[in-house]
């Protein structure tokens, strides 16, 4: 069939086993030559066809609810809920986003953009259901690493508490975006080849089927039977009350439709465990899944990435690490399963007994950093500006209130494009700025990150957290200077002048370019927190008029600091904070973002002279 014409899933009731099967190929193509044109999650997709196609065989969408884990691994189920002729714009401005989206079709109950949460969301939709009386069924699709998150745990330990039937479909494809990590993978890895309970089974079929007696003995003995299970199968699921079956081959409809129907028919709660292969069907996602787990646009024939002839700000950051841990014998690497994203390969690589991959926890990664830098060891611990704000209670509670020396990598700081509204990196800002003791800083170029890093390590003490983006620059190796914490730099100072721009990281290095023959100051404000005020009192004696530009949420922002500390200086100077309003940002480039709200380049260049005329 034709895959845009699929406008509900509702024909799949009438295929057969081979249908089902062509249609898992066919969309499996169909995936990959979409995301070849338009960049997504692939490899995560690939892992998930067939498994998919069961549940929307076995169930009902949307009577039934379900809810992905993360949210990128809903290609198939997008396709199957009538938005494949919409495929082609995956990721784009106006088009179809990377995730479930409520917005896009009812079959989307919930949202996510981060780990772990899918349970605690099926819990809450079980429970109103059970309220109101209804009598349809809630899943959870959790994999991909999610399992390892504490929100998850704490969701599966309320299970019998809160006693509403769930079923979870643990998809275990041993992998997050790098390789699973932690005695739950170990655990997980224990089952997968564990066959105690099949080999009894079976042993115990052929022996009363030797009788008739035996037979209709084995036939009538189903509570004796539940009994063995439990017995020679139980687990940590098992444990807390829910009911296990599995490991089932997530690539065999006929065993996930078994699997499923009998876990619709469960009258308590059931997890259901889902052995695939991240990638599978596509031999490059198969043999490098990590890799392949978010790509850009790609050449689906051959195989082949895009790449990039220049570094990354990450592996900038990554590089200058490297070179401490290479000479610095007590710094420790921590990262929350971001191995690829944050281009620690290399470390975890040349210092293993230094280098700690917690999995998808950062709240334990944040804590733990907090510990190990308390005997006296330095710790640098990068996270994505996103998924920073889960360990907001331990920056707060732990890192700042003890004032650890850790140094936090904010990665994919500003706006990041494609991944949208639950990846934008715009609040780390607005959340960090009011927690005592922590230092905000974000560098303009490469040699002022390395400079900055090298403070943040060796030249003060506090909890140094460094803000970079999702872009590229030349990497050079670059001799070590200390930027004394709180203090900015002119990038262009002229005399009687009367209009200053503030701006920070690549940000202010363009808006230098734009303006560098005009007659204009402009800071670097490097330092977000603390703020320059020697540089803010020469501000207010010559009455400049300032002009601040961030690509982040203007609340509680650098712009809100200086005017809190202009406010207190009963300062007379105009200021105006050009930034992000206080509201999510949809996906799309980058550059395309910017422009829908006001906040790129050209219109800068514009708003910046036309608020100088009015001096």
């Amino acid at each position: 069939m034709n895959i845009k014409d699929i406008k509900n899933p509702q024909f799949l009731k009438s295929y057969n086993k081979k249908q089902l099967e062509d249609l898992c190929s066919d969309i499996r193509t169909f995936i990959i030559d979409n995301v070849s044109h338009t960049g997504g999650h692939l490899a995560s997709n690939l892992g998930v066809v067939e498994l998919t196609v069961a549940l929307h065989y076995v169930f009902d969408s949307p009577n039934d609810k379900f809810i992905f884990d993360v949210g990128h691994q809903s290609y198939t189920h997008k396709i199957l809920t009538g938005r494949a002729e919409k495929f082609d714009t995956l990721r784009q401005i106006g088009g179809l986003s990377g995730y479930q989206k409520r917005y896009e079709s009812e079959h989307d109950p919930f949202e996510a953009g981060h780990t772990s949460t899918s349970i605690a969301a099926a819990l809450g939709f079980a429970y109103a259901r059970d309220m109101n009386k209804d009598n349809n069924e809630v899943i959870a699709i959790i994999g991909d690493g999610a399992l390892t998150g504490g929100l998850a745990f704490e969701a599966l330990n309320n299970i019998a508490n809160l006693n509403s039937k769930v079923i979870i479909i643990l998809n275990d494809n041993n992998m997050s975006i790098s390789k699973n990590v932690g005695g739950l993978s170990n655990f997980l890895s224990s089952i997968r080849v564990s066959d105690s309970y099949d080999f009894m089974k079976k042993s115990y079929k052929d022996i009363m089927s030797l009788t008739n007696i035996g037979t209709k003995i084995y036939n009538t003995s189903s509570k004796a039977k539940e009994e063995l299970k439990k017995m020679i199968n139980t687990n940590i699921f098992t444990n807390l009350d829910i009911d296990y079956l599995g490991p089932i081959d997530g690539h065999n409809m006929e065993d996930l439709v078994r699997a499923f129907t009998k876990a619709k028919n469960s009258k308590k709660s059931i997890i259901v465990h889902v052995n695939t292969k991240k990638g599978k069907g596509y031999l490059p996602a198969e043999l490098n899944c990590s890799a392949w787990h978010g790509v850009g646009k790609f050449d689906a024939e051959s195989g082949t990435l895009n790449k990039s002839n220049v570094t990354s700000i990450s592996e900038i950051v990554s590089n200058t690490v490297y070179e401490f841990m290479e000479k610095d014998k007590d710094f420790v690497t921590i990262t929350p399963a971001m191995i690829n994203g944050s281009k620690l390969e290399k470390i975890f690589e040349k210092f293993p007994d230094r280098s700690i991959d917690t999995g998808i926890a950062e709240s334990f990664a944040t804590t733990l950093a907090c510990a190990i830098s308390l005997n006296k060891k330095r710790v640098f611990l990068p996270i994505y500006s996103s998924f920073l704000q889960r360990a907001y209670d331990n920056i707060n509670h732990d890192i700042a209130r003890m004032n650890a020396h850790v140094v936090i990598g904010i990665d994919r700081a500003g706006l990041v494009g494609e991944d949208g509204d639950t990846h934008h990196g715009i609040f780390d800002i607005s959340f960090l700025n009011s927690i005592p003791n922590v230092v905000i800083c974000m560098g303009k170029d490469n040699e002022e990150i390395r400079n900055l890093l090298y403070t943040g390590f060796y030249k003060q003490c506090n909890p140094f957290c460094i803000r970079y983006e999702r872009d590229n620059l030349e990497f050079k190796k670059t001799d070590f200077k200390e930027i004394k914490v709180g203090t900015w730099e002119y990038l262009q100072k002229k005399d009687n002048v009367s209009n200053t721009i503030i701006s920070y990281g690549t940000d202010v290095t363009k808006l230098y370019e734009l303006f560098k023959n005009d007659d204009v100051n402009i800071i670097n404000a490097r330092y977000i927190k603390p703020i320059d005020k020697n540089m803010l009192k020469e501000l207010i004696k010559t009455n400049q008029k300032i002009y601040v530009y961030e690509n982040s949420i203007k609340t509680n922002s650098l712009g809100t600091n200086i005017l809190e500390y202009f406010n207190y200086k009963e300062a007379n100077n105009k200021v105006r904070i050009t930034g992000i309003d206080n509201s999510y940002v949809t996906h799309g480039k980058t550059e395309l973002l910017k422009k829908q709200i006001k906040l790129d380049m050209n219109y800068i260049k514009d708003d910046i002279k036309d608020y100088i005329k009015k001096s």
